[in-house]
């Protein structure tokens, strides 16, 4: 039963990626390829005066250099916008912008050969203050709702920075590219999706788009970092110039350099409230550095300007969104998309309230939380089911971890060897409420296609199910197995690698591909059953009394069984696409029903702060979160559990920080991440509601998790030191308390 749908399915690549025998893209080797390396800008911002790429043919084995006289079609791509130069040919507006790329026999020669390319800068003043780039915005926006003016009795006001967060997977980018003999190449790539890879490469290479076969390679993490192109045009160029596969692996300095990350924050908010504690208004600037090109900017302002107010019920409201464009690195999509940024705000907001009305945090949040009916700041309906008043419920049940022991000092904030004296740490609990939208929102197309067959081979019936979507880690290997499983009633089941040959699944983001990848495999199992029930009912019993269990067609109150073997014969195919319903764009006033569903999540966390040393512990991280049904319950929870930690990163030590534009220390030794001694076992409490416009009832639950844990656990940390602490991450130095508070 672990092998359909709600049973904890194992996935079918987890021993090889727990035993290091997976076939990552970086793995790739095909006889006689060569190495490819790029060649970046030092500077944030500079003209490009000289490019000599000479020298670079006096290494050994170097067989081309790439530069942007080499690119015969467009010479910009981008996953909204084309505005981003496949290589500089005059301006570089970002640190480690490609200028050229070079391809050699080996990759020692192709580092010494990008080593060698001589650039010559005109060093321009960088713009890296977003605050003096409002002139120049990539979108502005502005959602206004009820009374804008309306005033509570209570008034509270805060500003908020968030630092730029990097996804930080482990398998860097990499990518094997080999010309084809029709003219075209194939290319093979860790990435989120296929076919915006596809269309951008080939619109680069003037190619048409089935010249240009993307298949996925092996993906080590993404969290949004592989949604836009990076390597991919460099590699298939290189391959075409040179006529052999080329193969491009980022070192781990260049994937700092090479990807987008978080989307910066500054955010000034004001709450108003009733004296008994209901919210009468909410506004809000939020001002987001895009960087230096567009990426996602635009859909990611979407999101944080209209759940800028958080789920709750909010009468009036002025939110105003900005991103703009910087000569820092560009930002795009990371986990949470948006709506991390704003969450840290709003439930700071919420704390300070609670605290100006004397109220408990977690009823302050009882009394606004959204219900079904409630209108959001963009007059989008709360439809039911949407348990947020739920999630609050569960996660106050979790019981309190105790207190540490005092005699054990690797209990105490620091660890062994710190000296943290007991008397002076303190321990600190803080909750936090928000939601996530589902799927892509204002009014986008966002369908995803899959195929399923069914067949006999040497006498045992088997489904082969082939789908673009990525996978990334999220699941899909074991859920469309599953679905499969489920609907068809088969045990042997073969999902195809993800590739361009069948159409778009869209992105593996936004917490969509349960959603609209599973429902299309769904649906073309449903069309595969109802083809086998109209041949089963050729012997002599309708087509609706057949079901189909355990590799057989049973039609039980005619006492009738038969093999499903005698009933597929020479195959049965069936491909089908799945669309959820509608959403709509933003009017003038941010107006309109722009978003699919929503997930909502509560967490709290525990710390213990060293007032002295500013250290501090994370005890217990718990949450509550809405999943619709759990269909892969083992999955589910490595992905809450992992959004969780990686949101407690962002909120005690995940920081890529730049000075003047430049990235400082662009490796793991500096861009410090949670390990397994800095994070307890997560509590996770899951709250079933299905919701009856999905498939199975199921909620996407991959970015869910990582929008309110960076809030609770920075919260817990106020609690403990009384500091106010409007930046994330926290730093020690933010966490020192001269006296006890």
């Amino acid at each position: 039963m672990t092998e359909r749908i709600g049973g904890s399915a194992r996935r079918p690549d987890g021993t090889a990626k727990a035993t290091g025998t997976f076939t990552y893209a970086n793995d790739l080797i095909v006889p006689g390829m060569l190495h490819g390396a790029t060649v970046r800008c030092p500077h944030p911002h500079a003209r490009l005066v000289a490019l000599d790429v000479t020298p670079a043919y006096a290494v050994a084995g170097v067989v081309r250099v790439a530069t942007s006289a080499d690119v015969p079609g467009n010479p910009c791509y981008g996953l909204d916008v084309t505005d981003q130069a496949v290589f500089v040919s005059d301006v570089a507006r970002y640190h480690g912008e490609p200028v050229a790329a070079v391809a050699a026999e080996t990759r020692a020669a192709a580092e010494a050969g990008a080593r060698a390319v001589v650039a010559t800068w005109e060093v321009l003043a960088p713009l890296t203050d977003p605050e003096l780039a409002v002139d120049d915005t990539y979108r502005h926006l502005v959602v206004e709702h009820g009374d804008p003016e309306a005033e509570g009795d209570v008034v509270v006001e805060g500003d908020y920075v968030i630092g730029v967060q990097d996804q930080a997977f482990l398998a860097p980018e990499a990518a094997l590219a080999v010309p084809a003999a029709d003219g075209g190449v194939d290319l093979t790539v860790a990435t989120q999706w296929l076919h915006v890879d596809q269309r951008q490469v080939a619109d680069c290479l003037a190619l048409p788009s089935e010249l240009v076969r993307v298949t996925l390679g092996g993906v080590g993490g993404a969290f949004g970092g592989r949604e836009d192109v990076t390597l991919q045009v460099h590699c298939s160029l290189l391959a075409m110039l040179t006529g052999k596969p080329v193969k491009m692996v980022y070192t781990r300095q260049e994937s700092f350099l090479g990807h987008v990350h978080r989307h910066p924050a500054r955010m000034h908010y004001r709450h108003t409230a009733t004296r008994d504690g209901r919210l009468v208004s909410v506004s809000a600037r939020i001002l987001l550095d895009g960087g230096a090109y567009q990426s996602s900017s635009w859909a990611v302002v979407g999101n944080a300007t209209t759940m800028a107010a958080g789920p709750y019920a909010v009468p009036n409201a002025r939110l105003e969104g900005l991103v703009v464009r910087t000569n820092n690195p560009p930002n795009g999509a990371m986990r949470g998309f948006g709506v991390v940024q704003v969450c840290a705000g709003h439930e700071a907001q919420m704390d300070r309230l609670a605290a100006a009305l004397d109220m408990d945090p977690l009823q302050l949040r009882e009394i606004n939380a959204v219900r079904p009916g409630d209108r959001l700041p963009t007059g989008q309906e709360v439809v039911d089911p949407s348990p947020a008043h739920e999630v609050l419920a569960e996660l106050a049940q979790i019981p309190l971890p105790a207190r540490h022991d005092e005699a054990d000092e690797l209990l105490l904030p620091g660890g062994q060897g710190r000296c943290a004296d007991p008397a002076r740490v303190r321990r600190g609990i803080g909750i936090a409420l928000g939601y996530k939208n589902i799927a892509f929102s204002e009014g986008y197309d966002d369908p995803s296609t899959a195929h399923v067959r069914l067949e006999v081979v040497d006498g045992t019936v088997r489904a082969v199910v082939r789908s673009a979507c990525a996978e990334v880690g999220q699941g899909f290997v074991t859920l469309a197995r599953q679905i499969v499983r489920s609907e068809l009633g088969v045990d042997e089941v073969e999902l195809l690698q993800a590739d361009t040959s069948i159409a778009s699944a869209g992105s593996t983001s936004a917490a969509r591909q349960t959603w609209v990848s599973g429902g299309a495999v769904r649906m073309a199992c449903a069309a595969v059953a109802d083809e086998l029930r109209v041949r089963a009912a050729g012997r002599g019993v309708p087509a609706g009394a057949w079901e189909l269990l355990e590799g057989r067609a049973v039609a039980s109150e005619a006492g009738e069984s038969v093999p499903l073997g005698e009933l597929v014969g020479d195959g049965v195919d069936a491909e089908r696409t799945y669309r959820h319903h509608p959403t709509t764009g933003l009017d003038a006033r941010g107006q309109g029903s722009p978003h699919v569903a929503f997930a909502y999540v509560a967490h709290r966390a525990v710390v213990d702060v060293d007032l002295d040393l500013g250290t501090s512990r994370l005890v217990q991280l718990a949450t509550a979160q809405d999943v619709g049904r759990a269909l892969s319950p083992l999955g589910l929870l490595g992905q809450v559990e992992g959004g969780s930690v990686q949101g407690a990163g962002l909120a005690l030590m995940e920081e890529l920080v730049l000075d003047g534009g430049r990235v400082l220390g662009p490796g793991f030794g500096d861009y410090l991440l949670p390990t397994t001694l800095d994070v307890p076992d997560v509590d996770v409490r899951l709250v079933e509601v299905p919701d009856p416009r999905a498939p199975y009832g199921a909620k996407g639950v991959g970015e869910a998790p990582h929008v309110s844990s960076p809030a609770a656990v920075v919260a817990a940390l106020r609690a403990a030191t009384g500091n106010p602490l409007t930046r994330l991450p926290v730093r020690p130095e933010d966490l020192v308390v001269e006296e006890t508070p």
